[in-house]
């Protein structure tokens, strides 16, 4: 085989070697970092020198205006007083504070004017500078609350209004916030009543006043008021507050009363301790409020559908709340995350055991509404199998851990997501049930039936009874005290299931309860109440995506045949197989591709492109329920079944549209 050699031209590797000119040398100016240490003190386990007096005019509901006046006394020597609002609110797990709503901000001393000025680098606190012989600052500012959902959370209406003090008040810096006294007061429009946890209410006119509080206590209990309310007596001290649009859905049937009054005595037997000496729930039925879903330790705030009590059956999907947030008391608001808890609203929260705080709180929201009938079984199955199916299809396993999802509080904070399964999102809350559900049974089958969850529940939460302060907990605590009730390597167990992705789907623990998932061509109950009073299709587990009522994508499943068909959020199905869009026009079709090779032709709008986009997909319609694996009664069966005496007769709606 012949070489081929080429020699260069001599000139050129004369050229070639001569090394380059060195660059000029351009001009680059380097700053040197500003300062950025916080001036703001630490907080100090010290009382606060004085009591706050907080007045708080909430009658401008046209507009939407709270107008504040608090007068803070000057502790002795002090020459620049700080002032903060909240940023990190507890059971929101981020910083959430709404420093944007506080306009038109005064401070005053003696009636005259001071010059403040907000910390550059916290900028929830503002600087106040204390005239010599000043003996108390008084602040004056507006909390304008929003108008309309894309402002924010709606708490103020012509008819009801949601007072949380956190949004409208200012504490000292360099305090633990329960050494902090507060003197509050609200005055509402006329006749209107007025729900809180608060102790000492008296009402003068319209105004209304409690016994001084520290400011973290007034901060765990907001206020529910309306022209429409009425309350309900649920024993043990614990009431049912509700406010409504109108009064026509504050009506609740013996009955249904009964099965909230079932709630907490199911959740006292599940627990075997109470950690509130009175308990409110503050229950606004309404569309036109914020909907919230919001623990306190001795009160929680929860929205319902307007209709939620006059058709029980029909809105029975939408009251898993109820009990989620009741469980609070027990698990997030007393038995708290060591670094969960902090000693004022500055300090950042860490949520590294949000998978007991949230999960724990989930599981115990489909038992207890279970065995209590605010929610029926049924229903609480079907929530259940919607959490099994959707862990079985996630494609975001792969790659991240639910413990790393305890961060999307911070991260994300509920942002809507392009790819919510492969990104994840707090998977805490229902993979959490899922886990403690297995806990459930491991302990079940181990001790052959003899204890249970609810052992654990008495052994964490029910301890030192009508303790109303908060104990927290580690990661260690939860292991010794599972290991209490039944030994086991549960800190293994829980760093497998919690602290390492690429973990299968989590329905073990459905599987060793007696019932298995399985795939079905219509919604379960739970899903098809929630797709009926949504106006929404859920085509997530064959096509790969949901719709809203006008046929827009609402989601998208990450390598789903949409998702590889290019379909995503944004777009809108215009037609289907040639026919102008509707629900039964699209099940139809993807009932009928089982028998056909030909692909699903969908029309889908985006932006203002037509795309004609074709879906290859022949499985039918899937749904995901959960069922039992044989014959009688199973272990699930029995960890739903009531502990503190049989269910109340339920009887059909008036006006049931829920068949």
């Amino acid at each position: 085989m012949s070489r081929y050699f080429v020699v260069a031209p001599l000139a050129a590797c004369l050229i070639l070697s001569i090394p380059a000119a060195a660059p000029a040398q351009v001009p680059r100016t380097t700053p040197v970092p500003v300062s950025a240490v916080s001036s703001i003190p630490a907080p100090r386990d010290v009382p606060f020198p004085g009591t706050i007096d907080l007045k708080i005019d909430a009658t401008d509901v046209q507009r939407g205006v709270f107008r504040v006046t608090e007068t803070v006394p000057v502790p002795a020597g002090q020459s620049d007083l700080i002032l903060q609002l909240p940023q990190w609110l507890p059971g929101h797990h981020s910083p959430t504070g709404t420093i944007n709503l506080i306009a038109d901000v005064h401070f005053l001393a003696d009636g005259k004017e001071l010059a403040w000025t907000r910390d550059p680098i916290e900028v929830y606190a503002f600087h106040v500078p204390v005239p010599a012989g000043a003996k108390e600052i008084t602040a004056k500012f507006v909390h304008t609350s929003p108008l309309q959902r894309s402002e924010g959370r709606v708490v103020m209406t012509p008819e009801m209004l949601s007072l949380q003090w956190e949004k409208m008040s200012f504490y000292p810096a360099g305090y633990f916030v329960r050494q902090i006294p507060f003197a509050p007061s609200v005055t509402v429009p006329q006749g209107w009543q007025v729900f809180t946890a608060l102790d000492g209410q008296t009402r003068k006119g319209d105004t209304v006043t409690w016994r001084n509080v520290d400011y973290e206590q007034l901060v765990d209990s907001p206020i529910l008021a309306g022209k429409y309310a009425r309350q309900y007596d649920l024993g043990h001290n614990v009431k049912l507050d509700a406010v409504a649009d109108e009064a026509k859905d504050l009506p609740l049937a013996p009955e249904h009363l009964a099965a909230f009054q079932k709630l907490v005595d199911e959740a006292y037997a599940a627990h075997g301790a109470f950690h509130f000496d009175h308990y409110d729930f503050l229950v606004s039925l309404s569309d036109k409020l914020g909907g919230i879903g919001l623990e306190h330790q001795r009160s929680n705030e929860s929205s319902l559908d307007p209709e939620s009590f006059i058709k029980w059956q029909a809105k029975d999907y939408d009251r898993n709340v109820i009990a989620h947030e009741f469980n609070h008391s027990w698990d997030g608001k007393y038995r708290r995350p060591a670094d969960l808890w902090t000693p004022d609203y500055r300090q950042p929260m860490q949520n590294s055991l949000l998978w007991v705080y949230e999960g724990q709180d989930q599981f115990w929201g489909h038992v207890l509404s279970a065995r209590s009938g605010t929610q029926r079984k049924d229903t609480v199955l079907g929530e259940i199998a919607n959490s099994a199916g959707y862990y079985s299809t996630q494609s975001g396993r792969a790659w991240r851990s639910v413990e790393d999802t305890t961060n999307d509080p911070i991260v994300d904070s509920r942002r809507p997501q392009p790819y919510g399964d492969f990104s994840r999102n707090e998977d805490y809350y229902n993979e959490g049930m899922l886990v403690w559900l297995e806990v459930d049974q491991i302990i079940r089958q181990g001790t052959r039936g003899a204890k249970g969850i609810d052992d654990f529940a008495k052994a964490f939460f029910g301890v030192r009874p009508g303790d109303i302060g908060q104990l927290t907990y580690t990661f260690d605590d939860v292991v010794a005290t599972l290991n209490g009730v039944y030994k086991y390597d549960w800190a293994t167990f829980l760093k497998d299931r919690f602290y390492r992705p690429g973990q299968p789907a989590p329905v073990k623990g459905i599987e060793m309860a007696g019932y298995k998932l399985v795939w079905k061509d219509k919604p379960n109950p739970y899903a098809a109440a929630r797709e009926k009073d949504g106006k929404s299709t859920s085509l997530t587990y064959s096509l790969g995506f949901s719709l809203d009522k006008e046929g827009k994508v609402s989601g998208t499943l990450w390598d789903s045949p949409a998702f590889n068909a290019g379909i995503v959020t944004g777009g809108q199905v215009m037609a289907v197989n040639g026919k102008a869009y509707d629900t039964d026009a699209i099940k139809d079709a993807i009932s009928a591709a089982k028998a056909s090779k030909e692909p699903i032709e969908l029309l889908v709008k985006r932006g203002d492109r037509f795309m004609t986009v074709p879906v290859d997909y022949h499985g039918g319609l899937r749904y995901p329920w959960i069922e039992p694996s044989g014959a009688g009664e199973q272990p699930l069966d029995r960890l739903l079944a009531p502990r503190a005496g049989p269910l109340p007769p339920e009887t059909p709606d008036k006006d049931d549209d829920s068949k």
